[in-house]
């Protein structure tokens, strides 16, 4: 009986200690809530910067915008003169003066544009007078003391010569574009209404 305590008395304890362990284990193993910090709580995403764009997120990778050349609404100007093709010119706004220029078939061979100032911008309703001396303004018209060219005059100013009349003056300058300008003045017998009589009383008030 004494031998049958001990084995009871020893099964006890070791039962006991079992309990006792997976109490233990199972403690140890439960879930337990852990609290978030403040600091983590409370930040923003982090947002990888954009290549190129200096670091900052926001920014965009597109390139700057740049703004436009000089332009605006389109300038209609005549050009004048010692150029193959004389006449109004309607031009994109920005233009310069050697556009006009080139879009009346640019200076007629030996013409010298040392007057003329290539680079400046053009204006609504301006003349330009190629082959004319520096400083000085386009020809008058008949009736001053200089001479008329009939390589720069204007069909106002053909029309003001004696005689010639708004048609007359439309013939000279259309016959200076189809031939490129006047190589003399005897030329001008060539145009249709200009007889000798005429000629006689024009060419001493004009000049090529």
């Amino acid at each position: 009986m004494a031998l049958d305590r001990r084995a009871v008395l020893g099964l006890a304890v070791l039962l006991l200690l079992a309990v006792g362990y997976a109490v233990q284990h199972f403690w140890l193993g439960r879930p337990e809530a852990v609290a978030i910090p403040a600091a983590v709580a409370g930040a923003s995403p982090t947002v990888a910067p954009v290549p190129g764009s200096g670091g900052d997120p926001s920014a965009s990778s597109s390139p700057a915008f740049s703004p436009p050349g000089p332009s605006g609404a389109a300038v209609v100007v005549e050009v004048a003169g010692k150029v193959r093709h004389p006449g109004l010119r309607t031009l994109p706004g920005g233009s310069r003066v050697a556009d006009a220029v080139s879009a009346a078939g640019g200076p007629l061979p030996d013409t010298d544009t040392i007057g003329l100032n290539l680079a400046r911008l053009l204006t609504d309703g301006e003349q330009i007078v190629v082959g004319a001396p520096a400083g000085q303004p386009p020809p008058a018209a008949a009736g001053s003391k200089t001479l008329l060219s009939l390589n720069q005059a204007t069909a106002e100013q053909l029309d003001a010569l004696p005689g010639v009349g708004p048609t007359l003056a439309q013939r000279i300058v259309n016959f200076r574009q189809e031939h490129g300008g006047f190589r003399s003045l005897d030329q001008l017998r060539q145009v249709s209404g200009i007889g000798a009589r005429k000629f006689a009383d024009l060419r001493p008030l004009l000049t090529l």
